[in-house]
């Protein structure tokens, strides 16, 4: 679609607002971090370790100017946007090490300071401050709606919609379409019964067993402060692609909260938190979609390639600093690491190399420097060699949250466990090739699925006198490096 009135309006926003951000940027050198990823990647867990790491002295031996010991400091201080709320680190510190349990989901945007004072490798002291930005990836997969009309998404989430294993989800909300008559009279009842059955769809799609990533629009799933609003009531329709609403129809209806839903959330994100960031990472949890089956693979490599399609990625100079701001550097990291042995991280690495691969051909040439990583921003479980008759198997060592079942066992969250997840195979496009490329729940019982990843209760991490202990991890001082090494230098 070519750019109307309210995108040039936008832009001009955006220039203005980076122009004030830069300005900054000569007293106070800033990178803002963006830290996303779909639903139960860890996302919190990731933040909470990062700072945590950096504020009380974790082991980060390949974090460079950590590990020679240049940071002097880094300490937390009031986050820039007033309207943004704050990451509540302090609640997640605990949650982890008190409690042992994992903190609750992203489900809004929030924000934290973190600045660090070092040394520069000419031996001069310095500051950076960090601005992290926490969001859901579900937001970030609403971007392109931005260029899509009402009548495009509708075509393209029905196309969706009918294939397996969406189908199955989808029966009742198509029973209830099949009903509606796109043309005739505007029907509040009828769109209120349509918009529940699509996010029925929707969040049944999301279910473990079927772990489905591409999901717009995300606030059908993530509704907060907008549920029940007209900008939350609308579902696709069958009506034609190049065709015209006639007044006071139920498609216009659609359409007008459709173009309301952009309005009012899509573009204030991209305008003020998604438009100004310098650094991206994007954690992908891939044991999922191996839980699930080949098609949950198949959904997170196009909600990967549609993620960073989202970016406007290239390499910063003055100019583009001043005018239209770029992301420089995006890692995208494999999280749960922890839950494979050691011997398949690399194996995991490429699995998600493989899955982006497209979208980064792509964006060749543009001067951003993009890669993967296979971490554990907390370390769960540990590692053990487990006799099984004459031979030994790579296994690890955790305990399993609350209810989690394996072998018919349901676990009490209180006994640790040794288990043997599964090996993924030395050719990561052996996973790709086609829908029955392996076997997961969503297409056979879990007892034969060929991986079977559990959940795992935080480690019990025990304290050295009065100090607060350091999380395990692994891994997580390589995205640091990647992230921000460069920027203090």
């Amino acid at each position: 679609m070519a750019p109307n009135f309210q995108d040039i309006v936008e832009e001009a926003r955006l220039s203005a607002r980076a122009l004030l951000d830069y300005g900054g940027q000569f007293f106070n050198p800033t990178v803002r971090l963006g830290v996303t990823g779909l639903s139960r990647a860890g996302k919190t867990v990731f933040i909470t370790a990062l700072i945590h790491g950096l504020s009380r002295g974790g082991r980060f031996p390949v974090f460079e100017p950590f590990a020679t010991g240049r940071i002097a400091r880094a300490h937390l201080e009031p986050q820039p946007d007033d309207a943004v709320p704050r990451f509540d680190y302090e609640s997640h510190v605990l949650t982890l090490i008190e409690e042992r349990r994992w903190p609750n989901s992203t489900v809004d945007i929030s924000e934290l300071r973190l600045v660090i004072d070092y040394q520069r490798q000419n031996g001069a002291d310095s500051t950076l401050t960090l601005d992290i930005v926490d969001y859901p990836g579900e937001w970030l997969l609403d971007l392109p709606l931005l260029n899509k009309s009402y009548e495009q998404w509708s075509a393209e989430s029905l196309a969706q919609s009918r294939q397996p294993p969406r189908a199955q989800l989808a029966a009742a909300w198509h029973a209830h379409l099949n009903a509606l008559d796109a043309l005739g009279r505007e029907d509040e009842q009828a769109t209120l019964a349509a918009a529940k059955l699509f996010t029925d769809y929707l969040r049944a799609c999301r279910d473990e067993r079927f772990a489905m990533s591409l999901l717009p629009p995300g606030r059908f799933l993530m509704p907060g402060n907008l549920a029940g609003s007209p900008a939350l009531t609308f579902a696709p329709l069958e009506v034609a692609l190049d065709g015209q609403a006639p007044e006071r129809s139920l498609w216009a209806m659609m359409a007008r909260r459709y173009e309301a839903y952009k309005d009012i959330v899509v573009r204030p994100f991209f305008r003020d938190h998604f438009a100004r960031l310098d650094r991206q990472i994007v954690l992908v949890d891939a044991l999922a979609a191996f839980n699930s089956g080949p098609e949950a693979l198949h959904d997170l490599e196009a909600a990967l390639e549609g993620i960073l399609d989202c970016f406007r990625i290239g390499r910063a100079t003055f100019i583009s600093s001043l005018f239209r701001p770029r992301i420089d550097r995006i890692l995208f990291a494999a999280t749960k690491a922890d839950h494979l042995h050691h011997q398949s991280h690399d194996r995991l690495e490429a699995v998600l190399r493989r899955a982006v691969g497209r979208a980064v051909a792509r964006a060749e040439g543009t001067g951003a420097e993009i890669d993967v990583v296979a971490l554990a921003a907390v370390r769960a479980t540990r590692e053990a060699m487990v006799a099984r008759g004459r031979d030994k198997l790579p296994s690890i060592l955790g305990t399993p949250t609350p209810g989690e079942i394996a072998n018919g066992e349901a676990f009490d969250g209180h006994t640790e466990v040794a288990t043997f997840p599964g090996d993924l195979p030395a050719d990561a496009e052996a996973l790709f090739k086609g829908d029955d490329a392996f076997r997961g729940l969503a297409s056979a019982a879990a007892e034969k699925s060929d991986f079977r990843f559990l959940r795992f209760r935080p480690p019990l991490v025990e304290r050295n006198g009065t100090e607060e202990p350091s999380l395990p991890h692994i891994r997580l001082d390589r995205a640091l490096q990647f992230l921000i090494g460069d920027k203090l230098q």
